[in-house]
């Protein structure tokens, strides 16, 4: 496969709602064996994933058994430019020209040994579904997109909902999932952090960072491969990391930790030196989310979107210049 390594790749995605970004087994594989647990007895919802395409529903099809889950439902959307899917399930628009996939839903119950080959595996979901035997597979009345009615439908009967949904639009799927009121493991840029409806559930404690929080590489339709810097996991399901107190050891010093020119805080520039002993506001990275335990900090706010900025709307400022965004915390053991 051809490889493109660039940080800009967030950005032309979300410019050009070039949304084709397709997770690596592996990384879905070590996030979620930390959220066990969470899934027994449980209905997943992947609403972003042509089934045969997208390894969170390979992965969740081939656990199935292994997890106790109830229920896994996968959705994908017409126009998607995958053709010659792993498994000839699908239907397309045109017998002549196989580029356009009509949107399906598929819903597995169960997961047991058709072949008889002593194994479960995606092979023994294909013979369930062509025997119509508690896997069902059927095409979607409407365009798939997970904000359409029939989707959402779904989303009400599920209980987790894991997937990598769409850059462009992922102020409104996250915003949909709350509303919903629908636990959630989801891939997103950590930019996101900063977004102003993002960052208001983040302080509300909705919605905290998981596990895995770095440069993933992802695959595209057209067969290149694409590493992505600031890829994160969102979640609202409980993990033992976000209970961890972070470990200080550095004295405060005026020196060290200038204040903000427009803003009554000290600036912290790396999140491993966050002073011991300042009872204060302190401007952190937005990188410091990935170590947040809401029983040792307080987020106060984001520097342009706190309250009492007199620049609102506006980053802080060290001797006349503007620095990249920092999360305002107070130390709540001090």
């Amino acid at each position: 496969m051809a490889k493109v390594s660039t940080n800009k790749n967030f950005h032309i995605a979300k410019n050009n709602k070039n949304d084709e970004f397709y997770t690596q087994i592996t990384d879905i594989e070590k996030e979620i064996r930390h959220y066990q647990e969470h899934f027994k007895d449980k209905v997943v919802y992947c609403n972003c994933d042509d089934p045969y395409e997208s390894n969170f529903f390979k992965y969740f099809a081939l656990n199935f058994n292994f997890l106790g889950l109830k229920q896994l439902i996968a959705t994908c959307y017409i126009g998607s430019p995958i053709a010659n899917t792993e498994l000839s399930l699908f239907d397309y628009e045109s017998a002549e020209n196989k580029t356009t996939k009509v949107p399906h839903k598929i819903i597995i119950n169960e997961l047991t040994d058709e072949n008889n080959d002593t194994a479960e595996n995606l092979e023994d979901i294909v013979i369930s579904l062509t025997k119509n035997k508690n896997n069902t597979l059927t095409r979607l009345q409407g365009d798939g997109d997970f904000r359409s009615k029939e989707c959402i439908e779904l989303l009400k009967e599920s209980d987790i909902v894991v997937t990598n949904p769409p850059f462009s639009l992922f102020r409104e799927y996250v915003a949909q999932l709350i509303e919903y009121d629908k636990k959630f493991l989801i891939i997103g840029n950590q930019n996101a952090i900063s977004y102003k409806e993002i960052f208001k559930l983040i302080k509300e404690n909705k919605i905290w960072l998981g596990y895995n929080n770095n440069a993933k590489t992802f695959n595209k339709p057209d067969k290149t491969t694409h590493t992505l810097g600031n890829t994160g996991w969102f979640t609202n399901l409980e993990i033992k990391k976000r209970l961890e107190d972070l470990i200080l050891y550095k004295k405060y010093t005026p020196e060290e930790y200038p204040k903000y020119d427009n803003y009554d805080a000290i600036n912290v520039d790396k999140t491993k030196d966050i002073p011991v002993d300042y009872a204060g506001a302190m401007g952190i990275p937005i990188s410091f989310l990935d170590k947040y335990n809401p029983e040792q900090f307080e987020i106060l706010g984001i520097d342009r979107y706190v309250e009492d900025n007199p620049k609102y709307g506006h980053r802080f400022s060290i001797k006349g210049k503007e620095i990249y965004a920092r999360i305002l915390i107070k130390n709540k053991k001090l």
